[in-house]
């Protein structure tokens, strides 16, 4: 089933408008030449496709526009997997989302918490004389009476100017670079990141490798490729090319040396194409992507540590005025469940903000490594544009190599889409036709 449904090959069936040869379907999805095979005629077996053999012996595949609804008909899994992935990005979403949620109520119930001990330590000190609990926090610095000062008015304009101060700066946020997520959503980002920037990375560099040796009618040199891999191996590999093993494999290349002991490549299967195109506009070099410490806007983030911030020094305020547990038990209720769950509310205040920071850091290492190496192709592909005395040779020799095959639907000896009765009569009338005008002409 799995080669059935390849989501590379029929992306690529369709982004070149349902009728493809292997090697177009090879180098559009980057696939391994053997892979592309398999998984087209799989394809076409199942989903009504049509094969059509050229006069060359070349095979082009012609796909129904709606092979996608014949997929999805046919087999359950299909169904299955669309109906699945949709219910997991809900559940995904919801599991981003529950982060966000999870710091607004621990916010709530460490504040309600708090208000509640505070109220009756206050009701106790005004009863005087300490009770059986009062008295333990009497001699701290909460128990004391210093805790009062959360009641002045001085205390709420200096909460109030902390809490609007990352308001106001998500709103400038927001109006010069807008967020594309919601808070809580933004909440996750924070946390831990926005995913692999070059989760595709291999699958753009063998796409892009495909598309540069098509550009050049299927024979390159090995200077043309090296700016889209990573390592080349040590001098000696690098003198003999051996970098291109892996290319050669995937596309079924053949090396051939030149008069001069220079070794070019070309491609066959690349070579056969189901209509004529133009050359493709690609990249000069193979460009990792950045990674990001949060996609979500300076505002949310300043929102976000603000917010964790409160979080975890409430943690620590509560954890100070729980003490023993002794008031806890005695109030019971609400102060009592926070108290049975304070140590998760301290770890997820400390984690808010630790991993973050954490993880700020290893996004800064990790950028240093893919700028070192986006580096290093770069300057391949200033190589390969300033050492052309040097390789001139070698591309002209390429060239000699260079061919487009075109599977013409006019020039078909088969094809399965009519019976072949009705073809080999066609066919003989063909025949006669060309024998006539041959004889025409002499």
């Amino acid at each position: 089933m799995s080669t059935v449904a390849n989501p590379a090959v029929m992306r690529a069936v369709e982004k070149l408008d349902y009728r493809v040869t292997i090697g177009d379907v090879a180098a559009q999805a980057g696939l391994d030449i053997q892979i592309a095979e398999r998984d087209l005629l799989a394809l076409a077996s199942e989903a009504g496709g049509h094969l059509q053999v050229a006069e060359s012996g070349e095979i082009a595949y012609l796909f129904p526009r709606n092979f996608r609804d014949i997929l999805r008909s046919k087999y359950w899994r299909l169904r299955w997997q669309e109906a699945f992935s949709k219910i997991w990005n809900f559940i995904f979403y919801l599991i981003r989302i529950s982060f966000g949620i999870y710091l607004i109520a621990s916010i709530a119930l460490i504040g309600i918490a708090i208000v509640i001990i505070l109220i009756a330590l206050n009701s106790r000190d005004d009863n005087n004389s300490g009770g059986d609990w009062g008295g333990n926090f009497g001699s701290g610095s909460w128990g004391g009476g210093d805790w009062w000062i959360l009641f002045m008015p001085d205390y709420y304009s200096r909460q109030n100017y902390r809490y609007n101060q990352p308001n106001s700066n998500r709103r400038k946020g927001r109006s010069s670079e807008p967020a594309e997520m919601n808070f809580l959503e933004a909440i996750f980002s924070f946390l831990f990141g926005d995913g692999n920037p070059n989760a595709d990375l291999e699958e753009r560099r063998w796409q892009t490798i495909g598309t540069v040796i098509r550009n050049q009618g299927g024979a390159i040199v090995a200077e043309q490729i090296a700016p889209y891999l990573d390592e080349l191996g040590r001098p000696s590999q690098q003198e003999y090319e051996d970098y291109m093993l892996p290319v050669l494999s995937r596309f079924n290349g053949r090396p051939e040396v030149s008069p001069e002991g220079q070794l070019v490549y070309y491609f066959p299967e690349l070579q056969v194409t189901a209509r004529q195109t133009n050359p493709q506009p690609v990249s000069a070099y193979l460009k990792e992507r950045p990674w990001r410490f949060s996609a979500a806007g300076s505002g949310q983030i300043m929102l976000a540590i603000g917010l964790g911030a409160i979080n975890l020094i409430g943690a620590l305020v509560l954890g100070n005025l729980l003490g023993d547990g002794s008031i806890a038990r005695e109030l019971g209720g609400l102060v009592e469940f926070v108290a049975a769950i304070y140590w998760l509310l301290l770890g997820y205040g400390t984690g808010f903000l630790g991993i973050p920071l954490i993880r700020y850091f290893w996004v800064q290492g990790r950028n240093r490594k893919v700028e070192a190496r986006n580096d290093q192709r770069q300057m391949r592909a200033m190589t390969l544009n300033e050492a052309s005395e040097t390789i001139q040779p070698k591309l002209n020799f390429a060239r000699q190599f260079a061919a487009e095959t075109i599977v013409r639907e006019d020039d078909l000896a088969y094809t399965t889409e009519e019976d072949l009765t009705e073809q080999e009569l066609r066919r003989t009338d063909k025949i006669d036709a060309e024998w006539q005008r041959r004889l025409e002409d002499r």
